[in-house]
């Protein structure tokens, strides 16, 4: 079963605006990711509506950080995509007049909602701000070595 990684990677994008000296286009961000162009705008315009980022058209333009960020959380963001499912476990309804069935589900109901809402609750306490110091102090230590990622063109 596929994880979903929309959060992850709308993360990633994130940072990558935040920490670049001038607009990033759909297509270098798309490149981040290895996935398509349209996809990653059609997300960041809903971060848009938001006021998290915004777009210039033209030469010159693309996408840009455009919030404080160290008010956005992850939190904020994971509202913004829409409050995608946290976990990729479900329950069996193949039977359910089955009490066997009625009982397992809900148990791993009660423990998925707990842990879901536990989950959520900690991304309320990590900013984009937070996200962007971590990369800074691990950038430092690992400046002059393979980042993973080629830097935007200029």
């Amino acid at each position: 079963m596929r994880r979903d990684s929309k959060l992850s990677s709308i993360l990633h994008v994130l940072l990558h605006m935040a920490h670049s000296e001038r607009p990033l286009t759909s297509e270098e961000l798309a490149g981040y990711l290895g996935t398509n162009p349209v996809l990653v705008r059609r997300v960041l315009a809903g971060l848009r509506e938001r006021g998290y980022v915004g777009s210039g058209k033209g030469h010159g333009g693309g996408w840009n950080i455009t919030c404080d960020l160290r008010k956005v959380t992850l939190r904020d963001i994971y509202e913004a995509l829409g409050s995608p499912t946290v976990f990729a476990m479900g329950n069996r309804v193949d039977h359910p007049e089955c009490l066997v069935e009625k009982v397992v589900n809900q148990s791993l109901a009660s423990a998925f909602d707990e842990a879901e809402a536990l989950l959520i609750e900690r991304f309320k306490d990590v900013t984009l701000a937070d996200l962007s110091e971590r990369f800074n102090r691990q950038y430092a230590r690992h400046q002059g070595g393979n980042h993973a990622h080629p830097s935007p063109k200029k």
